[in-house]
């Protein structure tokens, strides 16, 4: 979990000043791992760090510190001091945030002192700091000498949704919570679009979605859920050309059959065609938006967790 700028920009815009609470470190049976955060305003909040007491006395205790404006660290060992059953232990770090503090960050950790902490940089946080800018070295929330650090969250995916039908819009209803995944939706028209979109889910208006193609990243995901077979095998021949982290396609096992022939038609080799999934989702969740938006991210999470996964083994 990291530090999520736009996220906590965001709310600033809508609410002003916000408290913001982090799990700066976790031990045994916590409901969330560290670096998991929530932001609170004097009407409401977003976001959880888990465990149904432990957060509504978090809330409790940020509203005092949008009052007060200090800085709190709350060390709680949950089954004494909430009589929670999990048995572990949390860090609570508790802080104000305003557009202008938040301004102020321009490097890939934010650091800062708690209270008691010295005002001069620790040499730990400093070449934590280092390793991340110059070496790309992983960083996780944790205090260091009083300081607690934090790696600024940058999208570990990018998702291409084109077309926004029944199935679009539940999709992307489904993973725009999602952390750390950005999301660009794509239709021929504005008015195809609903009238409220998720918060960080960028519109994209293509009268050829196809001509589209070359804007998105060659390691991005792309979900084809258009209204007509046409624009589908055309999202499907340019991206076999330009390239993708991965693609589903929407449709039959008949429909697909179709598509298979005419994009070897066009040229495309079997092995990359068989790149495509389709169809997309657990057929024995049914065919409802909502059950194929349910089977699409949680195929999407699998597949993030054995990334994540290799990527451990191998760090």
């Amino acid at each position: 979990m990291s530090f999520d700028r736009e996220e906590l920009a965001a709310a600033i815009a809508r609410h002003g000043a916000v408290a913001r609470v982090v799990v700066a470190d976790a031990k045994g049976s916590a409901p969330r791992e560290a670096g998991t955060a929530m932001l609170v305003w004097a009407e409401g909040q977003e976001g959880t760090i888990g465990g149904g007491a432990l957060e509504w006395e978090a809330a409790a205790r940020a509203r005092d510190v949008l009052g007060s404006g200090e800085t709190r660290v709350d060390r709680l060992a949950l089954g004494p001091s909430l009589g929670q059953c999990c048995g572990g232990a949390v860090v609570l770090v508790t802080e104000v945030w305003d557009a202008p503090r938040l301004g102020g960050l321009t490097e890939p950790i934010v650091a800062r002192p708690l209270p008691g902490g010295h005002p001069v940089r620790p040499l730990g946080v400093a070449r934590a700091i280092a390793r991340a800018r110059d070496r790309g070295a992983r960083v996780t929330t944790r205090i260091v000498d009083d300081w607690l650090i934090e790696p600024v969250a940058a999208p570990d995916r990018r998702l291409w949704v084109w077309g926004a039908g029944h199935v679009g819009r539940a999709v992307v209803s489904a993973m725009a919570p999602l952390p750390r995944l950005e999301i660009t939706w794509v239709d021929t028209a504005p008015e195809r679009f609903p009238a409220h979109v998720p918060d960080g889910v960028v519109e994209f208006v293509a009268a050829s979605p196809g001509d589209a193609v070359p804007r998105s990243p060659v390691d991005a995901d792309h979900l084809i859920l258009t209204y007509s077979h046409a624009l589908d095998l055309d999202l499907c021949h340019r991206l076999l050309s330009h390239g993708f982290r991965s693609a589903g396609l929407i449709g039959s096992g008949t429909k697909w059959a179709r598509f298979r022939a005419r994009l070897r038609a066009l040229g495309h080799a079997e092995t990359s065609i068989a790149r495509i999934a389709c169809p997309i989702g657990e057929p024995g969740l049914g065919k409802a938006p909502a059950a194929i938006a349910i089977g699409v991210a949680a195929a999407f999470l699998r597949d993030a967790g054995a990334a994540t996964a290799v990527g451990e083994e191998s760090a």
